[in-house]
């Protein structure tokens, strides 16, 4: 068949703009002469932070700056080994900085895999560039679901419909013809065309935005929100009670300078939570590197996060639960029309369209083209309007257009047609009609009129993995809602051979009232011929019922739907726009991924919150103990090596296990809250114990080496109630967290029974009353422990 371009003579509407020297593009000559002026479109579009940016964020914080300071005076006024805190600080950070490397590269690999590269016209040749490598007056070609990555003019176009929403929030698409202007970072829904690259690199309209959009961040999360919040309250209690301790430390008791500056940090650098900050970053960038290695492409790291939160997922068949392909099962002529002559309709009718969608594709396999027929032409397939057209010339000099669509869309009500699709749809076969109209294409209603004359029956691919991964959310409370352009029943059937019962709505029967939508939607499972926009409200609807909305899709009738849910999940094979918007990219395109990305932010948010709460009872404690002293005006109990001894076991170590390790707790919300509810009576009940063996001691030991005495005994009962928060924080009990808690204990008893430990951290007890004294003060600070966290369990729940 000859196929006679849209953009040529016979299209009047749509002329092509370039000069022939130019409708070929670029020569490579010129190509060449633009690169060497740096013409060229060098937006460095990053998926993660710099080497610099990781070392500086990891470096350069807030605490890091106090706990410097404090370990560069306890280098000049005490023995070495009260400046360890500073050289665990140093490996904490080395540790943020190599694991976010690491993610960064897993996220830049990745990155490249679901790169676009766009086509462009060079020589007279179409040949594929990398977006960086598009150059000024490149002629870029663009069909459905491309995304315009440089502005320019358009110089071809095939009814051309570009979405222009992300730029200007004007959700319908706008008509481009030739010598219109098209930005970047608009996508087309329709038609196809070219256009000329005015301007590239950072001039282009969308640049910044798109660069700003893929890059690796840590921001808009409940989690790190939730952690700057608790540490804003840390730094108002820290400030009054560190100047209250210096002041007592260094003034009112006129003990030795050294001494005193070294029980003043003492009592400092427990405070100050650094771990948690840095514990957060390296969960999140071994979560990205798991996923990675699952082909999982995280565009912005709150995404692991949010997924795990989700409690509604709205999929699209097309895609998600179904493959791409399709096959033709049956042809039904109607009316009495000759099946011969039909099939050489389809035939001509799947080589007019040069970017075929899959429906169309299945045709194009089933029937081949006969070289008799010329495209005078064509209308491309369009979500809005369900249907697609072309005008020929057939061989005999008869001229004939054809629609082919939906048969609901193009049947009037009550038509017999219509009832043998409903039956076909209900064994979850798909159906498009073609008809025959004596109407034109460009007019507003073409379809009126038109004779049917056959149904194409097409059976679509299910995933082999949607089945199982369904179940998965249905077993994790999450609702899935099946939202697709196609017959209500016919995805309703789709979805019951995948498991999903539930009954099956026809949207265009929806109210478009938002509280009205919202409440059907609650009540349905499957909603057939959704528009683009009504996806959109949809989503809304949902979250304006308080739910956390995902939305997979992979074609550009999901982008507004994507971009508006709270998780974009675009899949690899997904049109550019898709994977723009999405923060999530199933680059392997396979569904059943997503269970692993929900489990790795279950495990992220799970662990953080549990680790958090040991982090903040050691702040809790510190802050009470130094009031305490302040109050009662004696010496601080403990020297920077009891703390730093004491946090290692108690908390550093087993943090970074507990923060790794699987989880697969639901996500609650109030992060907050949730931590502070047993941060705050854990930290005065250990505060507490500790202060009263301290107290206790003090009456008890007299003489020479009295208050290393009294620090040993009040060091034993904060380590005893320490491990008491940790072995709860580690419950529910698996072999291994046993031997965790368990090693935790055996290192301390360690130090407290060779000499050179004893020595080298100033730990010694003596006598056996106060030590006794010190352990029954312990374990009744851990049965109110245990009572405190059941009551707060019950008065104050999550």
């Amino acid at each position: 068949m000859t196929h006679i371009d849209a953009g040529a003579e016979l299209d009047p509407v749509h002329p092509v703009a370039l000069p022939e020297s130019r409708s070929g593009g670029l020569t490579g000559a010129e190509v060449a002469e633009r690169v060497a002026r740096g013409q060229v479109n060098d937006v460095p579009v990053r998926s993660s932070r710099s080497l610099g940016e990781i070392v500086r964020a990891n470096v350069f914080t807030r605490f890091n700056a106090i706990i410097g300071v404090l370990w560069l005076i306890m280098l000049f006024v005490a023995p070495i080994q009260d400046s360890l805190f500073g050289f665990v600080i140093l490996a904490n950070t080395g540790i943020g900085i190599v694991q976010e490397w690491r993610a960064k590269q897993t996220l830049d690999s990745l990155a490249v895999i679901g790169e676009s590269r766009p086509t462009v016209r060079r020589d007279g040749t179409a040949v594929e560039v990398p977006t960086s490598g598009i150059v000024l007056d490149d002629l870029v070609e663009i069909g459905p679901g491309d995304k315009v990555v440089v502005d320019g003019v358009c110089a071809e176009a095939d009814s051309l419909e570009i979405d222009e929403s992300l730029l200007t929030g004007e959700a319908d698409p706008v008509v481009k013809r030739s010598g219109d202007p098209v930005m970047s970072g608009s996508f087309v829904v329709a038609g196809g065309g070219a256009f000329r690259a005015t301007k590239v690199g950072r001039e282009a309209y969308a640049a910044q935005l798109a660069e700003e959009a893929s890059r690796f961040t840590l921001v808009h999360s409940e989690l790190r929100t939730g952690i700057s919040t608790i540490l804003k309250y840390v730094t108002w209690m820290m400030v009054p009670a560190a100047i209250g301790l210096v002041v007592t430390q260094l003034v009112v008791k006129s003990d030795a300078l050294k001494d005193a500056v070294a029980r003043t940090v003492g009592g400092i650098i427990p405070m100050v939570p650094e771990g948690l900050v840095l514990l957060t970053s390296v969960a999140f960038a071994i979560g990205v590197i798991r996923l990675g290695r699952k082909q999982c492409l995280v565009q912005e790291l709150p995404a692991i996060e949010g997924l795990a939160r989700v409690d509604t997922v709205c999929l699209d068949k097309t895609g998600t639960l179904t493959e791409g392909g399709m096959d033709v099962t049956a042809l039904r002529p109607l009316g009495g029309a000759d099946e011969t002559y039909v099939r050489r309709v389809l035939g001509a009718l799947g080589e007019s369209d040069p970017r075929p969608n899959a429906s169309l594709q299945a045709i194009i396999d089933a029937y081949p083209d006969s070289e008799e027929w010329r495209c005078v032409e064509s209308l491309p397939f369009s979500s809005a309007r369900k249907y697609s057209g072309a005008s020929f010339s057939e061989g005999d000099g008869e001229a004939s257009t054809w629609l082919l669509g939906a048969p609901d869309v193009l049947l009037a009500d009550g038509d017999p047609a219509l009832a043998e699709t409903e039956r076909l749809n209900e064994q979850g076969l798909r159906v498009l009609l073609l008809t025959r109209t004596t109407r034109d294409l460009d007019d507003p209603e073409p379809a009126r009129g038109a004779r049917p004359t056959a149904l194409v029956v097409l059976e679509q691919r299910l995933r082999p993995d949607a089945a199982g991964t369904l179940g998965y959310f249905a077993e994790q409370d999450v609702r899935a809602k099946v939202i697709s352009g196609d017959n209500a029943v016919s995805v309703g059937a789709v979805a019951a051979k995948l498991g999903l019962s539930g009954t099956a709505v026809d949207a265009r029967r929806l109210p478009a009232e938002r509280k009205a939508m919202a409440d059907a939607l609650d009540e349905g499972t499957v909603f057939g011929r959704v528009t683009p926009q009504q996806k959109r409200d949809m989503v809304g609807a949902l979250q304006s019922k308080g739910h956390t909305v995902a939305m997979t899709g992979d074609g550009v009738n999901d982008v507004l739907a994507l971009k508006d849910a709270d998780i974009g999940v675009s899949m690899g094979s997904g049109s550019e726009a898709t994977r723009a918007v999405a923060q999530i990219v199933l680059l392997d395109n396979s569904f059943a991924t997503l269970p692993s990305v929900v489990a790795e932010g279950r495990r992220v948010i799970g662990n953080i919150t549990r680790v958090a709460t040991l982090f903040l009872v050691k702040t809790v404690y510190s802050v009470l103990l130094a009031v305490l002293v302040v109050c009662w005006q004696v010496e601080y109990p403990f020297l920077p090596r009891h703390l730093t001894l004491l946090s290692t076991l108690t908390i550093g170590v087993p943090a970074f296990f507990l923060a790794l390790a699987p989880n697969r707790e639901r996500a609650r919300p109030h992060f907050v809250r949730r931590v502070m509810r047993y941060s705050i009576p854990g930290g005065v009940v250990a505060g507490t114990a500790t202060f009263v063996t301290y107290l206790i001691a003090r009456h008890y030991y007299t003489g020479p080496g009295s208050l290393e005495a009294e620090t040993s005994a009040a060091t034993l009962t904060l380590f005893l109630v320490s491990m008491w928060v940790l072995a709860i924080i580690a419950r529910p009990y698996t072999w291994w967290r046993v031997v965790l808690v368990a090693s935790m204990g055996v290192a301390f008893l360690l130090v407290l029974a060779v000499p050179a430990l004893q020595t080298f951290f100033a730990l010694k007890l003596v006598g056996m009353a106060m030590p006794w004294t010190a352990v029954a003060v312990a374990v009744v600070a851990a049965a109110t422990l245990e009572l405190t966290w059941k009551w707060v369990d019950r008065r104050f729940p999550a």
